[in-house]
């Protein structure tokens, strides 16, 4: 299983262990991720995904997840939150209609 939020598209980086003597040794810093279930207001169901937490904070910040994905670029989704991204788009119109 990779370790990627698939919402935001975090996903691990490199670095430094950096010691008292300044040796440095490589080392990865991994995404804080949690296996939750979103709920789509517009689409009224849910979806099971990894995301990471801070993300999720985010999400909970701006109002869930449909406000979430209609606030983010399209750039920065991952191909999944795209999907459900175009999925809540059409359900907003076809109610606004």
């Amino acid at each position: 299983m990779s370790r990627l939020c698939e919402l935001t598209g975090k996903r691990p980086i490199t670095g430094h262990n950096v010691s008292h003597a300044n040796n440095k040794t490589k080392r990865r810093f991994l995404p804080n991720l949690c296996n939750v279930t979103l709920e789509s207001d517009a689409l009224g169901r849910s979806f099971s995904m990894r995301v990471s937490a801070s993300a999720l904070r985010s999400v909970d910040k701006i109002g869930g997840l449909d406000l979430f994905l209609l606030k983010a670029r399209d750039e920065t989704l991952p191909e999944r939150a795209l999907k459900i991204k175009k999925e809540v788009q059409r359900a907003g119109q076809d109610a606004g209609a």
